[in-house]
């Protein structure tokens, strides 16, 4: 016996059967059960939706010998002749292949002749939108005031191209295209069913590719088992689809974040190997920025999303809510200007290296040379990569490092000050949870202004609280009154609740009731704790680059190899992360 497709095969039978699609189900089933019916049915939507499906049903349901209804028996003569397509009363038509006004008044001189066997003549015209305008002139009258034993059915996946005057003769039911999250348990049931082993993962890839259309899923699946011998892992529907593993976005995306050119250039490589487009990877790209940014304002993904919710939340935490938005909308134009680039990898690598360029003006001004967090007692020694020509590569000696001294340097701050909505997305249900702090007598301190920085880095303060006080410097502190300074740049961070907080978790560290004044500074201080902080990390990069220009194996490499030093490339390391494990 013949294999059957699985789009044939499982093709609904009854309403109750469809996927999706109620509103068009529930006016036509009371319709049925009721006994208001329209003489002519617009059917509009995507590919593979169910549109010919539901007009099939329909016609069963006009005239199942058991009487009309929205559940066809599926027994009589009438419905199983039209599930088999053999039932002589409904009257199937491709538009595509019969646009021209001949075949159209063929098909209309039998619609006065009464049914054959059934109670309707059923006329199921797909693709309607193809007929040419005398096609559609002659079908006019006949559809607006048809025999009462005749319906119309019609199909299209592109309704702007029919007439005012066939639109407006019809009731038009729009079917909407099936979510993923829709798809997934529909496909995993009847893989099921058809004992087929398949994995979670690779149904996801199904679901995704079939862009809302149920035929193309299933087309999918069986491509899928052909494919993998009888089972659907996700490799292999990966390699199928041309598509790839959600860890590869996860890698380039880590490598953007941590503003490692050489590793970008590294997994855009690794992607290659995948030949994929360009435009879909960037897509991706765009996709998980979306679900990132989704997890920073409402703290989860969307439903049915593949990707991992724990890589979401750790991206959502360690990369602010700024070069989301700012990645995402560098994404956008370069996923648009891609057809006028030379090639589209080139394209993508641009829009990533674009990506790495650009920072958010606010999160510029604080944010520290990307690198590991540093101890505070370990000295650091510097790595450099050294450029080597093309003709000299196979003698290219390995990377040179050298000791550096350590310039002194403040408590390694967190990330660049978040945005007031993602720190209290994050840091303020936590706050919320703590107990009330118990009441304490007034606090009697005497702070100079040298002492803020050290005081910063011993409050119990995080989140959004201790970037204010990162941007502030002390003007006077004596008694129980405290005035801080707040950089113009950062007035945003003044947000009453974090004033608040803040001063609750000074009075904490005072062991007494402090009276916190926050005014803003007439200009940019200089000696805040996030001021310097970034000098002594742009101290340390510069004696990285320093030992690195003045030690000598790297300059008899340059020597001998006519090579150059790519300060780019330059970033201090901690002589812990360089020991052996």
């Amino acid at each position: 016996m013949s294999y059957e497709a699985l789009a044939r095969r499982w093709r609904p039978r009854r309403f109750e059967d469809m996927l999706g699609q109620e509103h068009v189900l529930r006016a036509l089933t009371n319709a049925l059960d009721q006994d208001r019916l329209h003489h002519a049915y617009l059917f509009t939507g995507t590919r593979g939706v169910g549109k010919t499906t539901i007009a099939r049903i329909f016609a069963k349901s006009l005239n199942c010998e058991k009487g009309v209804s929205s559940t066809p028996c599926g027994e009589c003569s009438a419905c199983t002749q039209v599930d088999d397509g053999r039932f002589l009363d409904l009257i199937e038509v491709d538009a595509a292949s019969r646009t021209g006004v001949d075949d159209t008044r063929e098909l209309l001189d039998n619609v006065a002749y009464a049914p054959s066997s059934g109670r309707y003549k059923v006329y199921l015209i797909d693709e309607v939108h193809m007929f040419s305008k005398s096609s559609f002139n002659a079908l006019l009258k006949t559809l607006e005031e048809p025999p009462p034993h005749v319906k119309f059915l019609l199909a299209t996946t592109d309704p702007q191209r029919l007439p005012i005057t066939v639109l407006s003769r019809c009731l038009q039911f729009n079917l909407k295209e099936l979510p993923d999250q829709s798809l997934r348990p529909y496909l995993s049931s009847l893989l099921d069913k058809e004992k087929v082993s398949y994995e979670a993962l690779a149904i996801a890839h199904v679901a995704q590719a079939a862009d809302g259309s149920v035929r193309d899923a299933l087309s999918l699946l069986d491509q899928a088992i052909a494919y993998g011998q009888g089972k659907i892992t996700a490799p292999e529907v990966e390699a199928m689809l041309g598509r790839f593993s959600p860890s590869r976005l996860y890698d380039v995306l880590d490598a953007v974040s941590a503003d490692n050119a050489e590793q970008v250039f590294k997994q855009v490589e690794e992607l290659a190997a995948y030949v994929p487009d360009y435009s879909y990877v960037l897509g991706e790209l765009l996709a998980l920025l979306h679900q990132v940014a989704t997890v920073q304002t409402i703290g989860n993904a969307h439903q049915g999303d593949v990707h991992d919710e724990a890589r979401l939340q750790g991206f959502a935490k360690n990369i602010s809510p700024q070069d989301v938005q700012l990645w995402y909308q560098i994404g956008l134009t370069g996923r648009r200007d891609m057809p006028y680039a030379p090639n589209q990898r080139q394209a993508l690598e641009m829009t990533l290296i674009r990506m790495l360029a650009f920072k958010p003006f606010t999160a510029q001004a604080s944010a520290p040379v990307p690198s590991q967090p540093k101890s505070a007692q370990t000295a650091p020694s510097v790595a450099a990569s050294v450029s080597v020509p093309p003709r000299e590569q196979a003698a290219k000696a390995p990377v040179a490092k050298a000791p550096v001294a350590r310039t002194p340097a403040a408590r390694k701050a967190p990330p660049a000050a978040p945005s007031v909505q993602a720190t209290q997305a994050t840091a303020e249900p936590a706050v919320a949870e703590e107990e009330a702090a118990p009441e304490l007598p007034p606090a009697d301190i005497n702070w100079k202004p040298s002492d803020w920085v050290k005081i910063v880095e011993e409050l119990p303060v995080a989140g959004m609280p201790l970037q204010l006080a990162r941007h502030c410097v002390l003007h006077s502190a004596a008694k129980d009154q405290v005035h801080l300074e707040l950089d113009p740049e950062y007035d945003t961070l003044a947000a009453p609740r974090s004033k608040e907080r803040l001063r609750e978790k000074m009075s904490v560290y005072a062991n007494g009731t402090v009276n916190l004044k926050i005014s803003i500074a007439s200009e940019t201080p200089a000696n805040t704790p996030a001021m310097l902080e970034k000098k002594a990390e742009q101290d340390r990069l510069e004696a990285a680059r320093t030992s690195i220009a003045e030690d000598p194996l790297v300059a008899e490499i340059v020597a001998k190899f006519d090579a150059e030093v790519s300060t780019g490339s330059i970033r201090p390391v901690d002589d812990a992360d360089q020991q052996e494990p």
